[in-house]
């Protein structure tokens, strides 16, 4: 029984052994088939080298109006929402006792040139008088004093008369800076006061405008570099959060004196002309800091960039058509296109969709998605790839 079984056992392992090398033995047609991947060329070109960050749009001046003097508000002259320009009328406070005031002053300096007049005629009177022994030396000397006294109380008066004046110009409330008004904060016909916090209205200059960013400690010196190096303020580009549209394109106006030492960032400001109002103030915007141009730069799809436990990595496919893993350092990734420091030369062929089927060596060929596309361009472009331009382009552009 016992020599049964192990018979039975050894017949059974000798046919599965010859079962396997004759399986063996036949050309396998999984490993004759070649993997269909996606593929792209390796592409030398101008690319923008830029640090990126969120900045919250900033109006380029604040000012909240505010009176000067206390008085009844007898109207308002800007509507909601309104553009105004600088020295352009937004409100009336009632005039009327001012107008009381320095009529009064007037009226003051009227009298006392008046008995100015009078001081003089009489000094020159006991001027001609002392020659003849009419009069003596201290009238002469008094009505000098006189005279005097009176002249400065003239100067006096022409001061209080200044001040009325510019206190009744108070009365008539102007905008300080061209802007878009903002909520009216007092209805007319209140009593507002020069103390009051709030104000009558908040103008913000809008056009142009500025983007309040900052970006990490680490690349403050990249950014000092740059500012020495360049003649011209560093480019600076406002993009929509969620669909990354580009909202302006404005140039850099300040690197703040000092790096916040509780977050470990720099400050900095752009500066937009933004005549379609595209950016608004309280508005939180992605923004690119260009800071030069490499002309040379090799990039390829982010998607042909593979992560392995010894570090980043593309598929490349060689003449024969068989793949190969090669080791890449990359310098920035930014939508949608890497830029390849070293590992890659210009006008190889890199892998993009179908990584996860390959081995080193194994045969690949273009899959017909590809290949149609690639017809399609070449029909269309003589042979070069269309298609939307990259961001990278579009900044490599805006900044030309």
């Amino acid at each position: 029984m016992i020599v049964g079984i192990c018979l039975l056992v050894v017949a059974v392992v000798l046919v599965w052994i010859w079962l396997r090398f004759a399986n063996d033995s036949k050309p396998s047609a999984r490993a004759a088939a070649p993997v269909k991947v996606t593929t792209s060329r390796v592409r030398e070109q101008d690319v923008p080298v830029f640090r990126t960050g969120v900045g919250t749009v900033t109006p380029l001046a604040s000012v909240t109006v505010k009176p000067r003097i206390d008085g009844q508000l007898d109207r308002v002259t800007f509507v909601e929402g309104q553009d105004v320009k600088a020295g352009q009328l937004l409100a009336e406070i009632d005039p009327r006792s001012l107008q009381a005031q320095l009529a009064q002053v007037q009226a003051q300096k009227a009298r006392d040139q008046a008995q100015l007049v009078n001081a003089n005629t009489d000094l020159r009177r006991y001027t001609s008088l002392i020659g003849q022994d009419a009069a003596t030396q201290q009238q002469v000397d008094t009505q000098k004093a006189l005279v005097a006294q009176l002249e400065a109380a003239v100067q006096t008066d022409e001061a209080q008369i200044n001040y009325a004046q510019v206190q009744l110009g108070f009365t008539h409330i102007v905008a300080p800076i061209s802007g878009r008004v903002g909520a009216r904060l007092v209805d007319a016909g209140n009593i507002v006061h020069a103390a009051d916090p709030g104000g009558l209205v908040v103008i913000n200059q809008i056009d142009p405008i500025t983007v309040l960013f900052t970006l990490p400690e680490l690349d403050f010196q990249d950014i000092n570099h740059a500012l020495h190096a360049s003649a011209e303020p560093l480019q600076v580009v406002a993009l929509a959060r969620e669909s990354k549209e580009t909202l302006g394109n404005g140039k850099l106006i300040l690197l703040n004196n000092q790096i916040d030492t509780t977050t470990g960032t720099v400050q900095l400001k752009g500066s937009f002309a933004n005549p379609g109002h595209a950016l608004w103030p309280g508005q939180y915007v992605n923004v690119r800091l260009v800071l030069r141009h490499d002309p040379h730069a090799l990039t390829v799809p982010s998607a042909a960039v593979q992560r392995s436990q010894d570090g980043t990595f593309v598929w490349v496919v060689g003449a024969d058509d068989k793949a190969a893993n090669q080791p890449v350092r990359v310098g920035q990734n930014q939508d949608g296109v890497a830029v390849i420091d070293s590992g890659l030369t210009a006008g190889q062929r890199v892998v993009v969709d179908g990584q996860y089927q390959l081995r080193v060596g194994v045969a690949v060929v273009e899959s017909a998605r590809a290949a149609g596309a690639a017809a399609s361009a070449a029909s269309a472009g003589g042979g070069m790839s269309t298609g939307t331009a990259s961001p990278l382009a579009a900044a490599n552009r805006s900044g030309q």
